[in-house]
């Protein structure tokens, strides 16, 4: 096959989970959302002689740069409204989760965004895009051994904060595993 052919083979093949993977990480901006996978696939297109065997990693990892890239963007714009003053326009949509939120589970959320964005990126890797080691190393742009490190230690860090936030549940959930 042709690189051509493999990267549209690619693009068939992984277009949806890379949007997945995007739309998540920006919590329904869905304007940008579009933006970020249509930039993420221009990469792939111009890299598409170095396309691996097994794509997908590569691509999340080039979604995380493109991402990086827009989440940088949407902080200058709204640095830039809120010079201007529109207040209302440059605070956005606030989510705030709590232990005592009626929303099952949403204690996890704020834990997780309690943690640093690697720590984040990592979990949501192997939770949400379900990658294992070696290919979270592909994804993270490391080997496995530090990526298997990387995520031993953020589910620590997991663990440490719901612990913080549900110390009684956590503890009795330990006590009956």
């Amino acid at each position: 096959m042709s690189n051509d052919e493999i990267f549209a083979a690619a693009y068939r093949e992984h277009y949806w989970a890379v949007s997945r993977y995007v739309a998540r990480r920006l919590d329904g901006r869905t304007d940008e959302v579009e933006e970020v996978v249509a930039e993420v696939f221009t990469v792939a297109w111009r890299r598409r002689a170095d396309l691996p065997a097994t794509p997908l990693p590569w691509l999340y990892g080039v979604a995380r740069n493109c991402l990086a890239n827009a989440v940088r963007g949407y902080g200058r714009r709204r640095r830039l409204v809120d010079r201007l003053g529109n207040d209302e326009t440059a605070r956005g949509r606030q989510i705030v989760d709590s232990p005592d939120a009626e929303t099952p589970g949403a204690w996890v959320h704020e834990a997780l965004a309690r943690l640093s964005a690697k720590d984040q990126e990592v979990l949501r890797l192997t939770a949400w895009e379900e990658l294992g080691v070696d290919d979270l190393a592909v994804a993270l742009g490391c080997g496995t051994r530090a990526a298997s490190m990387r995520l031993h230690r953020a589910r620590r860090r997991l663990r440490a904060e719901i612990d913080r936030i549900r110390p009684t549940t956590a503890s009795k959930e330990r006590s009956h595993g």
